[in-house]
């Protein structure tokens, strides 16, 4: 599984609007979500209307109108919303649940390769399914206010001592990701290497 450019720029939209929420802000106008995370705009607007054709987010029009979660951010689970917008779990179609396709396989019931890729698909399942967009808030705020960072969408910021008024991401590492940074790690600490 591969989580496309539609699934994570809409994941990203909601953990903001929950970090929005979670700092007092009612709405965020579309154009400031897609600054901040530097995506098109045009396709932010098509992702976010899925995500309010599914519910987990209203909008309100006007000058000051915007956006904002439509459910609490505990009651939106990840796996939900990667479904919605990129399908299965699974990386092949006969250990789909939701979208079960027969493979080429003449014996599917003995076939490792199928107990296998069932293996994978339930562990991504069942991360994905575990954590909603409250906690991935929880610990993108953690992880900010450990850093010093004020996030653009408060209302008013007041910059921790050291912290600079505008939001400014530290820069991406160039190597691949450990264990120890996943949300795993930070969410439950006997879980780091």
């Amino acid at each position: 599984m591969k989580l496309s450019k539609r699934g994570e720029y809409a994941l990203r939209a909601l953990v903001n609007l929950g970090i929005a929420s979670e700092v007092g802000r009612s709405l965020v106008q579309i154009s400031e979500l897609a600054d901040h995370e530097r995506m098109p705009v045009k396709f932010l607007e098509q992702i976010m209307k899925d995500l309010k054709a599914a519910g987990y987010v209203a909008s309100e029009r006007g000058k000051f109108g915007g956006y904002r979660l439509a459910r609490t951010a505990a009651a939106i689970p990840i796996g939900e919303v990667v479904r919605l917008l990129d399908g299965p779990l699974a990386p092949i179609g006969c250990v789909s649940q939701s979208a079960y396709a027969k493979c080429s396989c003449p014996d599917e019931a003995h076939c490792g390769l199928r107990m296998i890729m069932l293996d994978v698909r339930n562990a991504i399942a069942g991360i994905l399914d575990r954590y909603t967009v409250a906690d991935l808030v929880s610990v993108t705020l953690r992880k900010m206010r450990a850093s010093g960072v004020v996030h653009p969408f408060a209302e008013s910021p007041t910059p921790l001592p050291g912290a600079s008024r505008r939001y400014r991401p530290r820069p991406l590492p160039t190597s691949s990701a450990t264990p120890a940074e996943g949300i795993l790690s930070s969410l439950i600490p006997e879980y780091s290497i």
